[in-house]
């Protein structure tokens, strides 16, 4: 079984920066897909970016290609979202999941463990 714990969000102006965390525990995530999602108020949970098990192969949804960085330690068991030039639209708690096998994936129902999310809004 693996417990993730999501950590790092807050309030930000738009423009600025964070990094938010996802840190596992109860196994190691070394031969896990992480994934980041996340979900705004009254909207659907949606696929933000992906990792392999190695890193080597990444993934990103188009509205954060070029702003967001994905990222993980697996000597730390420890995946982050570099968030830069955030939006108001990128307000949403957001979710880091691993998936029970290697490769990253944008499908949400392909993911088995998630954490509890972490709170990330954008001021104007």
């Amino acid at each position: 079984q693996v417990q993730l714990v999501e950590s790092g969000g807050t309030l930000v102006q738009a423009g600025g920066s964070l990094r938010l965390s996802c840190q596992a525990s109860g196994r190691t995530l070394r031969s896990n897909a992480v994934g980041w999602f996340r979900q705004a108020p009254g909207k659907e949970r949606v696929f933000v970016a992906a990792i392999s098990w190695s890193g080597s192969s990444i993934d990103y949804a188009d509205s954060v290609k070029g702003r967001f960085t994905i990222s993980r330690d697996n000597a730390k068991n420890t995946v982050y979202l570099q968030m830069n030039s955030l939006k108001p639209e990128d307000t949403a708690v957001y979710y880091c999941a691993a998936a029970d096998y290697a490769l990253g994936s944008p499908h949400a129902n392909e993911y088995k463990y998630w954490g509890q999310g972490t709170q990330v809004t954008v001021s104007s």
